[in-house]
């Protein structure tokens, strides 16, 4: 295929963006420089691709699927994240969009409208209906284990640990917080617990070893499942852990002293919260205790996630304020007791994995193809951004049945 030059493009750029800390690199070898003397970083245009997929869907999800697909790329992710965190683009009027469109068009010649890569998920049929629930959450889990294992600690712990308390690595931190929601709930030996999103059975473990604790976990990911039963066996601690396969709306048990529910919030959505709650108060037994550990957003006039995130990240996820979750905790009839945010320790949680993920990359690469590599890669990344810059945070949230 021959393809078009960039010309066309390159010279409508320059005049709509005449102040540029970064440089763009195309296809054919030409460049549109820096205006500032010193790129922060270099966006590639690898092929013409790039063009058609933000002018099929202009905006976030066209740039995020040249990205995926590889057509798209930068010489520093970080560097680009601080590029457009930072940099403040001139405002467009429609001519100027419009101008660019069609020099876009110039530039990539004929070319077939491309289909969105494979790692793009577009969920199906009513939004958080448990059907759309379980593809939503395999797209995100079911990689592989050994995939998550490449940057999780030891015992496969996907949350935020907890660094402010005087822990130095990422083992000891979640460690800290395992033990700190254990803490909380006031757990004694004996006890039946519910931990609804249990992954791959950190806490589960955690509670029945260190507190004799008999714990539920329920997870909608068949590999984590089984997974977190070889760990409890081997934990020594099998006899005290159930783990099972399905959605909290289809448990069907006697009620429990003590629930947690740690990272698992941000799967429930807005419409489903207060059923969420609901279903949690009921499976308690009076005096019981509830553990909330969950993201939220910090800001009124953000939305809940971006398209990138749903399409590639987290489909249907949405954190939700703080403030949504306790009126969800009082409507429910629990009564809050204890409320903490965690925010610059997700950050440093986000650090580490984004660390060991990249030390690992050709082996993810094995596991779960480029695509999702780059997905995971740009992920890891702007999630401890939106941690760092107030975006984001992550809460505990301590509540009771009363008696």
């Amino acid at each position: 295929m021959a393809f078009s030059r960039p010309a066309p493009l390159r010279e409508e750029l320059a005049r709509a963006l005449p102040d540029r800390p970064f440089e763009v690199a195309f296809w054919d070898g030409s460049t549109l420089p820096a205006t500032n003397g010193s790129s922060l970083t270099t966006f590639r245009v690898k092929s013409p691709t790039a063009l058609a997929h933000a002018l099929r869907a202009p905006g976030q999800l066209g740039l995020g699927r040249a990205y995926v697909s590889g057509a798209l790329d930068v010489d520093d992710i970080d560097a680009a994240i601080d590029v457009l965190d930072t940099w403040k683009p001139p405002a467009l009027d429609t001519s100027a969009k419009l101008k660019l469109a069609a020099a876009a068009l110039r530039s990539t010649g004929f070319i077939a409208p491309p289909k969105p890569p494979q790692a793009e998920l577009v969920p199906q049929g009513r939004r958080h209906s448990i059907e759309r629930d379980k593809a939503a959450v395999r797209h995100h889990y079911d990689v592989s284990n050994e995939y998550f294992s490449l940057f999780l600690d030891d015992t496969m712990t996907y949350s935020c640990a907890i660094f402010s308390r005087g822990a130095k690595t990422l083992e000891e931190a979640q460690w800290t917080k395992r033990e700190l929601v254990c803490t909380k709930l006031g757990l004694k030996a004996g006890e039946r617990v519910l931990d609804v999103g249990c992954g791959w059975g950190a806490f589960a473990i955690h509670a029945a070893k260190e507190h004799g604790v008999h714990v539920t976990g329920i997870t909608l990911s068949e590999p984590q499942a089984q997974e977190a039963r070889k760990r409890a066996e081997a934990a020594g601690v099998s006899d005290q852990i159930e783990i099972k396969v399905m959605d909290w709306r289809e448990l069907d048990a006697e009620p429990f002293d003590a629930i947690s529910s740690i990272g698992m919030v941000e799967h429930v959505g807005s419409g489903n919260i207060d059923n969420y709650v609901a279903a949690l108060y009921d499976f308690l037994k009076p005096g019981g205790r509830l553990l909330n550990h969950g993201i939220g957003r910090l800001r009124w006039n953000d939305p809940e996630a971006g398209p990138f995130s749903e399409r590639y990240v987290f489909p249907d996820g949405a954190p939700l304020h703080v403030s949504r979750i306790l009126q969800a905790v009082e409507k429910s009839g629990l009564e809050p007791t204890h409320v903490e945010g965690f925010r610059t320790d997700y950050a440093e949680t986000l650090k580490h994995w984004a660390d060991r993920f990249d030390a690992n990359l050709p082996r993810a690469i094995e596991l779960g193809g480029e695509e999702r590599v780059r997905v995971w890669r740009l992920y890891l990344r702007t999630a401890r951004r939106g941690f760092e810059t107030g975006f984001l945070s992550v809460f505990q949230v301590l509540a009771t049945r009363p008696s």
